[in-house]
């Protein structure tokens, strides 16, 4: 049983994975035998990603990269492939968003957060599915989101973009899922990163933050998830062990897609 959830061999791409959630999902991968390649923006973070790797004892390859860049992207590949070997594992994790209500929003925000959350996501999968296809197989996750499902204030352009990204899951799930590639992606729900640590402060007067309480309110959970419980899912959507599992986005979310929420008292 514990052989196929192994990575043994496998060389994983993870976008933006120099912290947050594709850190942890990395570091996962490498813990069941990956070879862990990642990318991002700038020098300074790849250079602090591959610090801290090595922490945990992990040799990562990391490559600065503009995933919006399809020249870029194509060149990254290939240089994996040279100095690595054929990406058997792609995890499209980079992603921005902008807290903009839509009205006040313009149209060059709301591109740029369509081009980075879901047009590199179709660029760097393109890029890696020629060489799947030779090789015999491949896994492709996508970091989708709740907002995949649902809308909520000042977020038009990343619900539309994660909209866009459930449905590029499956079309690719679609188009080749014959050559022995999957397809799938991964929700999270509201996860302990740096950057949700200001909504998790406790407030002046000793109450929680209103969107603290929002979130507590509306998960069945009752708290916020972290990093490292994504990692169970990412392994099996990596792995042999769900080789019949395709096009499908599993929320990882502690339950919020399933309840209407508290009544208020």
């Amino acid at each position: 049983m514990a052989v196929s959830f192994s990575l043994e061999g496998k060389v994983a791409l993870v976008t933006g994975a120099s912290y947050g959630i594709g850190f942890a999902i990395a570091s996962a991968y490498a813990q069941a035998g990956a070879t862990i390649c990642f990318n991002d923006i700038k020098q300074e973070l790849v250079d602090k990603g591959i610090a801290a790797y090595k922490e945990l004892g992990i040799e990562a390859h990391g490559y600065v990269c503009d995933v919006t860049n399809e020249d870029a992207v194509n060149e990254l590949v290939a240089t994996i492939e040279k100095e690595v070997g054929t990406i058997d594992i792609l995890v499209n994790n980079a992603g921005i968003i902008k807290r903009i209500p839509m009205c006040d929003m313009t149209a060059a925000e709301f591109r740029q957060v369509i081009d980075v959350d879901l047009n590199a996501p179709f660029i760097v999968s393109k890029a890696v599915i020629p060489a799947m296809i030779k090789k015999g197989g491949g896994k492709i996750i996508n970091i989708c989101s709740m907002m995949s499902e649902l809308g909520r204030e000042t977020v038009s352009a990343y619900a539309a973009a994660k909209g866009g990204l459930k449905m590029l899951t499956k079309n690719i799930c679609s188009e080749y899922g014959e050559y022995n590639i999957q397809c799938n992606g991964i929700g999270p729900g509201y996860i302990e990163t740096p950057q949700t640590a200001p909504l998790r402060e406790i407030q002046p007067d000793g109450s929680r933050h209103p969107f603290d309480q929002f979130i507590i309110a509306k998960t069945p959970a009752a708290r916020w998830l972290k990093p490292e419980e994504l990692t169970g899912p990412a392994i099996f959507l990596a792995s042999s062990a769900s080789d019949a599992v395709n096009g499908h986005i599993l929320y990882v979310d502690g339950g919020i897609l399933a309840y209407i929420g508290k009544q208020p008292k």
